[in-house]
């Protein structure tokens, strides 16, 4: 970047204009971030840089970075429960709902690759077990409310919901962050396994 674009930075560089939300902006820049460098490179000082406010600004919204990662996680997992399950129709087989929810998170990851790699930092990070806590501590999410559907629910193996997700909706994160090209045929068979990974034989 010129000297130039550093001392007039665009809204496309992340500095949010007047009136935007500061808070989602420090949200976003921190995702960012730590997608393209990990937590070490995720300061809160480096993240009020990406975007474009004072690290006193960044401050006032989240008193810590442990308290920005979990909100930014938060989001992260509502975008991708909202995306994974727009459209789905209820009166489709559990199989077939599965699979509309797992292509479409991964549509909305591949479209969305950074939110792929952000969600893959925290799962191998420390913040794992805190961030799945308080993700899952949120109300009306619509993934886990599918899974606990009595159709759905009744198929799935007796696994812990952490299990649940690792066989079934991560393999479609990871391959968004790895930035595979792969064609729907190849996606629906690879959900069509992870179906099978997680219900009873015969679903």
């Amino acid at each position: 970047m010129s000297a130039a674009a550093r001392r007039n930075p665009s809204p496309a560089d992340g500095v949010p204009k007047a009136g935007l939300d500061r808070a989602a902006a420090v949200r976003r820049a921190l995702r960012a971030l730590v997608a393209q460098r990990g937590f070490h490179g995720a300061s809160m000082g480096a993240v009020a840089a990406e975007a474009g406010v004072a690290t006193g600004t960044a401050y006032t919204h989240y008193g810590s970075k442990d308290e920005l990662v979990l909100a930014a996680y938060r989001e992260t997992k509502a975008e991708l429960a909202a995306a994974a399950t727009a459209g789905l129709d209820p009166s489709a087989e559990p199989a077939e709902r599965f699979r509309s929810i797992w292509l479409a998170a991964h549509r909305h990851l591949a479209a969305n690759r950074e939110h792929a790699l952000f969600l893959l930092q925290v799962d191998c990070s420390p913040y794992s077990a805190e961030a799945h806590a308080a993700a899952l501590a949120g109300d009306g999410d619509p993934l886990l409310e599918q899974a606990a559907t009595p159709d759905i629910a009744a198929w799935l193996l007796p696994l812990p919901l952490e299990v649940l997700y690792e066989l079934g909706l991560a393999p479609a994160v990871r391959l968004a962050a790895g930035g595979a090209e792969l064609g729907e045929n190849a996606l629906g068979t690879i959900a069509d396994a992870c179906w099978r990974a997680i219900s009873r034989p015969g679903a």
